[in-house]
């Protein structure tokens, strides 16, 4: 079976087709296979703007879809059995563009159309291969379940239960500001170009982690909430406070690696409280904070110490793309109820994983 996947939901468009010459071993706990996977990106229009700007974003889209199909997709559909899309949540103009290129490419070579929720999308990049491995003759394994997954991006931080494929249970999420979100606007704070999160990182390197001490939102709390608003509005006064010092490289470094810091610590935290909670067969990192290192690093850590196997996508996969969402379509796809009338599919800014 090979589907075709579709992402649009905001400044990626991207391509990819999915599939897996055994159906049983896929179950079985084999990864799939990524037969075709193409992002363009458009950071460089954006970031002028500080930001993604949807209107901008959705034309962008328009531009490049067609030439991109053109030239990685059979024009004919030859060899593609279902088309995945993701249908939200999002920017709603840029969404619109994947959702009406699938329709019309599912009503013109009659194969079904699945829905997916972008962030199931980002949960199945941990089914996706690993593109550089130590023995690569030895099976890649895949999260067992019931897994943990932290979903953590610009606008989600949540923890979700993956009792199956398709099957979710949230148990937390935040109250406010998602990490991602927090880091672009700490960026923002310290005059760093777009997207902040990559920008943070960078500047953290060589900064030390305890230079300020930052608040840790909830993490005092018996609960599996986040909430980051509190660390932007300390780091935002503690600028405000240091004016004079907002031209200092190791002021500005020390800033950066200790708000890193306080959110990285945070995350993991609270993923190994939900742990001792819910007593994962594994833990599934996903999103696109999932790039970043530390967090990467911290997260498999403590995993070790737990004796619970944690799962991070390749930095290929954990950013927007279409692989993940071609492998969401991919298990959606062997239960003909996630199968949708072309014609009645709407995109949904708001659309849910539960």
């Amino acid at each position: 079976m090979k589907i075709l996947g579709i992402e649009t939901s905001c400044d990626e468009t991207a391509l990819a087709v999915v599939s897996d010459k055994s159906l049983i071993g896929a179950w079985r706990g084999k990864p799939l296979k990524v037969e075709v996977s193409t992002v363009l990106s458009q950071i460089q229009t954006h970031e002028k703007y500080g930001g993604v700007v949807p209107e901008v974003a959705a034309r962008e889209h328009l531009q490049a879809m067609g030439p991109m199909l053109e030239k990685d997709i059979p024009f004919d559909g030859k060899g593609i059995d279902a088309i995945a899309v993701t249908a939200g949540p999002g920017l709603a103009p840029a969404l619109r563009v994947g959702v009406e290129t699938a329709k019309t490419l599912a009503l013109l070579w009659g194969v079904p159309l699945i829905p997916i929720c972008h962030l199931e999308g980002h949960i199945y990049a941990s089914w996706l291969p690993r593109a550089k491995r130590v023995l690569p003759f030895l099976p890649q394994p895949v999260p067992s379940f019931p897994a943990l997954c932290l979903i953590v991006s610009g606008g989600h931080s949540e923890l979700v239960v993956m009792k199956g494929h398709g099957q979710f249970e949230r148990i937390g999420e935040t109250l406010d500001d998602a990490a991602g979100e927090a880091f672009d606007k700490v960026a923002k704070m310290l005059s760093l170009p777009y997207p902040g999160g990559p920008q943070i990182a960078r500047l953290a390197v060589g900064g030390q982690v305890d230079a300020f001490d930052f608040p840790r939102g909830l993490l005092n709390r018996d609960n599996l909430d986040f909430s980051f608003s509190g660390l932007k509005t300390s780091v935002l006064y503690t600028l405000r406070s240091n004016d004079e010092k907002l031209d200092d490289e190791e002021f500005r470094k020390n800033i950066a690696a200790s708000f890193q810091e306080a959110v990285v610590d945070v995350l993991v935290r609270k993923t190994m409280r939900a742990a001792k909670r819910v007593k994962p067969a594994s833990i599934v990192l996903a999103g696109g904070v999932a790039a970043n290192i530390e967090l990467r690093a911290r997260m498999r850590a403590a995993g070790e110490t737990e004796g619970i196997d944690v799962f991070v996508p390749p930095l290929t996969y954990s950013l927007d793309n279409a692989a993940m969402i071609a492998a969401a379509g991919y298990f959606r796809a062997q239960d003909e109820k996630n199968f949708v009338d072309p014609l009645d599919l709407a995109a949904d800014s708001n659309l849910d994983i539960v």
